[in-house]
């Protein structure tokens, strides 16, 4: 079906931040797309806005704008090529990467809509696969104040459960109980960062024991596993003069192999699942000695990666990890992040679809969790932005006749 019309804003997403917002028409149905903004980027991601500015983004559509209609919106690899085509550039600093966002979900979407199936079904008409929820309960880092922990974020994921809303409302228990637990023994009133994580002034290693052992809690009542996660986000740790990871609730100093050794104490201190970014985005062959020296752990590669696929080349021949996160906004289109997502299933690699800390109210990542065969959808717990991920989730989880929650390999 070819694309009728295209239409683009300025919009704001959670944190108040702007964002490029398409709507495309295809067979006289409308698709919209926000593109999200994250606080912690990669260095190799998709530059948001040509010139860093979002109102020369939309002038520059102007020039474009006529070779996008009549386009198939059904070929989403070939549109993707085509706004390649139109920017010419690695990180799209000519269009933004914004608009190419926004442009490539909305003509998905759109398309969708005309055919009356699910976007999840147009990225792939076999996807059945429902992802379980990982989310932030205590959030620091750049997503929090400077007395939060310097760990990004403490995730919880309810592997045990067996439908999408039980995942959900387990995370949701979690969550509360621990900032039930915080506000007893805090002297300050308790706050949240950008993702819905609670802010405490507590050290890495205390966050991660009051989420622990509440999440050991509410597995016992419930009869239902759960697991933690980190997300380290080292890059906002590390100082390349230095060469060394600073911890500033703890005001630690660390060395490559103190970083290494300290990621594997926490492991073992507390069974950890799941452990994001534990070491600086272009330190491939740290990232494949810890993988090797942690089995039973997924560790996985985010700002390592950017969901571009040449890097994850490079790091499957290192053996680097085993896990993958996925943003569409992080390499531009929506076929990208697809191919890239195949990828990452062809070498066995997890695949989590993640959301970013400026987000907005768009349910599209449960669509691209789902379409992309994702194991987990990392999203947040609470909040408006983050609830709409998990309540499209559910929906989608009515919609798909047979679908079932992604099976647990042992690793």
């Amino acid at each position: 079906m070819q694309i009728e019309g295209v239409l683009v804003r300025v919009c704001y997403n959670g944190r108040g931040d702007p964002g490029i917002e398409a709507e495309v028409t295809v067979g006289g149905k409308v698709g919209r797309a926000l593109s999200p903004s994250g606080a912690s980027r990669g260095a190799n991601e998709a530059v948001p806005f040509a010139k860093d500015n979002p109102e020369m983004t939309l002038e520059r559509f102007g020039s474009f704008k006529r070779d996008l209609i009549g386009y198939d919106a059904a070929d989403t690899q070939g549109f993707s090529k085509l706004l390649r085509s139109i920017d010419t550039t690695k990180n799209y600093s000519n269009i933004g990467g914004s608009m190419a966002y926004a442009l490539s979900v909305a003509a998905a979407e759109a398309e969708a809509a005309a055919r009356g199936v699910p976007l999840c079904r147009a990225i792939d008409p076999a996807s059945s696969t429902l992802p379980y929820p990982i989310g932030n309960v205590i959030g620091g880092g750049k997503h929090a104040s400077e007395r939060s922990p310097s760990l990004q974020e403490i995730m919880v994921s309810p592997v045990g459960a067996v439908t999408v809303k039980e995942a959900i409302t387990l995370n949701l228990e979690v969550h509360k109980r621990v900032g039930r637990k915080l506000s007893k023994t805090l002297s300050y009133p308790l706050g949240r960062g950008d993702e819905g994580g609670w802010a405490p002034g507590i050290t890495d290693e205390e966050a991660i024991r009051v989420v622990s052992e509440t999440a050991a809690e509410v597995q016992d009542e419930r009869g239902k596993r759960i697991r933690v996660g980190v997300d380290v986000a080292a890059d906002s740790l590390y100082d390349e003069k230095k060469g060394a990871y600073y911890y500033r609730a703890t005001q630690k100093t660390l060395q490559r192999d103190g970083q290494i050794s300290f990621i594997g104490e926490l492991r073992d201190r507390f069974d950890l699942l799941y452990i994001e970014d534990p070491l600086h985005e272009d330190d491939f062959e740290g990232y494949a000695g810890l993988h090797a020296s942690l089995s039973g752990t997924y560790i996985v590669g985010d700002d390592l990666y950017t969901t571009d696929p040449e890097r994850l080349k490079r790091g499957l021949s290192h053996h680097s990890t085993n896990g993958v996160i996925v943003k569409v906004n992080q390499i531009g289109t929506l076929g990208e992040a697809q191919t890239f997502s195949q990828l990452a299933r062809e070498n066995s690699q997890l695949l989590a679809a993640s959301h970013r800390s400026g987000d907005n109210e768009d349910g599209h990542l449960a669509h691209f969790a789902v379409g992309f065969g994702c194991a987990l959808i990392k999203c947040g717990i609470v909040g408006g932005e983050r609830m709409s991920k998990l309540n499209e989730l559910l929906r989608i989880s009515e919609r798909l006749e047979g679908a079932k929650m992604y099976s647990w390999r042992a690793i």
